[in-house]
């Protein structure tokens, strides 16, 4: 299959949350056995379906330890579908304009994918390694890296050294903050679950709507876009007690700067509506983001912790708010728990539930590691940017570290403005870029 033709059909498929990754990593199994790659499928079940990761080898040997590289195969929901005005209003349908393809996961991290694949091809022939390169393709990165965890937890790789596929623009990354999402639960009191069901039925109603309009942008990055939710939550701020919220709808995932929020208003004679506790929880998040600012590793942009409220929904007795933080890796752990504690009190004083529904720690390796040096060489090498960068967001290098695996993260592709938000897109020439060095990061550690 031609590769630009590979690329169109790989975005094609929709392997957002809602559809999950299945029928992606059916596609990429096919497309690695048509190169004459060992294609082993690993089944898994997941609470959105059935799943699969993949891990491809050169053979079907297994020895020792290996070189891990590896892409997650989903993607985050495409938002809005108007707002992608580069491929035809369409995300899934991949547009290539000047020399750049666009379309949703084209950066994070799809077309990288087929890129290792085309690699690893070229040395299928290849009898003795002293460490065989496997390329491993995961589900579930967007929620919770579900499939890295099934990877490792069944021991279905070896590796020494993991090189994870991230947008990183060309250049080696090898640190990054963690991670922790959240939910926070908001019920209505029992007269306003009767007076919200009672309205529903009423034949005219007097309420008031209002849409709120941000800019998204990857929820690492806050300070790239503009919160939907955030200008929603301060208009939310200003309301009299007479005034009750009969619907609040906002953002598509917490780990997206939302670019839309819509809120349905009513004036009511009940006492004491959702609004207060909204507003009292919005003020300890504004508490928290405070204090974050007071720590600072300027090697990281942004510099601090950042937190993002990323989806707001309405339903029958409650409100749900998810979000997410990300952590710097000088943070320290008590530091990290008491702000957690911090926001479960605020919640539990006002009724409200809260719940740590993921934590990835952060990661960093050492400048002085034989793979990073390698890594800054080739790159150097390939007249490429040869200093180390520290990315802003968490990827499956939280979990390999951890395990004791030695991982970088590199990748073509813009991170900024560009993932996460409408219109995504790499260069082809960038693409070219990358296989010049993953073909070299083998013959170096792998040869």
């Amino acid at each position: 299959m031609d590769f630009i033709q590979a690329c169109r059909e790989f975005i094609a498929i929709d392997s957002t949350p809602s559809q999950g990754a299945l029928k992606a990593a059916e596609f990429a199994a096919t497309y690695c056995e048509s190169l004459g790659l060992n294609v082993e499928r690993q089944a898994e079940a997941s609470p959105s379906g059935d799943e699969m990761n993949l891990i491809i080898r050169t053979s079907a040997a297994r020895t020792g330890f290996e070189f891990l590289l590896q892409n997650h195969l989903d993607t985050v929901d495409p938002g809005p579908f108007h707002a992608w005005s580069k491929t035809g209003l369409n995300p899934f349908d991949a547009s290539i304009i000047e020399n750049k393809i666009y379309g949703l996961g084209s950066a994070d991290v799809k077309l990288d994918f087929l890129i290792k694949a085309r690699v690893l091809a070229e040395f299928k022939d290849h009898i003795d390694f002293k460490l065989p390169p496997v390329l491993a393709a995961t589900f579930g990165e967007e929620m919770g890296m579900q499939g890295a965890l099934k990877l490792i937890r069944k021991n279905k790789i070896s590796p020494k050294y993991a090189l994870i596929g991230e947008p990183t623009n060309l250049t080696i990354a090898n640190a990054a903050k963690g991670f922790a999402s959240v939910e926070i639960q908001i019920p209505f009191s029992d007269a306003e679950i009767e007076y919200r069901n009672e309205h529903n039925f009423r034949e005219s109603t007097t309420t008031q709507s209002k849409i709120f309009q941000g800019v998204s942008a990857h929820s690492s990055t806050p300070h790239l876009g503009e919160s939907a939710i955030t200008k929603m939550l301060q208009y939310i701020e200003l309301l009299p007690d007479s005034v009750a919220i009969m619907e609040i709808d906002g953002g598509s995932n917490y780990n997206t700067v939302p670019s839309h929020a819509f809120i349905e208003l009513d004036m009511t004679p009940l006492l004491n509506p959702v609004n207060a506790k909204i507003t009292t929880i919005f003020n300890a998040i504004k508490k928290l983001e405070s204090e974050f600012i007071k720590y600072t590793d300027y090697s990281f942009i942004p510099s601090s912790p950042t937190l993002n409220i990323g989806l707001i929904r309405t339903f029958q007795d409650h409100i749900l708010i998810s979000g997410s933080c990300r952590i710097l890796p000088t943070i320290p752990q008590e530091i990290f728990e008491k702000w957690m504690a911090f926001l479960k009190t605020s919640c539990q004083e006002n009724d409200c539930s809260f719940r740590l529904t993921d934590y990835k720690k952060p990661f960093q390796t050492s400048e002085n590691s034989v793979f990073l040096k390698g890594a800054l060489d080739i790159l150097a090498e390939l007249n490429l940017k040869s200093n180390p960068i520290s990315l802003p967001s968490t990827n499956e290098t939280s979990l390999f570290s951890r395990t004791g695996v030695e991982c970088l993260c590199f990748g073509p592709g813009l991170r900024d403005n560009n993932i996460h938000t409408p219109n995504e897109h790499v260069s082809i020439e960038d693409l070219e870029k990358a296989s010049l060095f993953y073909r070299k990061i083998i013959e170096r550690f792998c040869l």
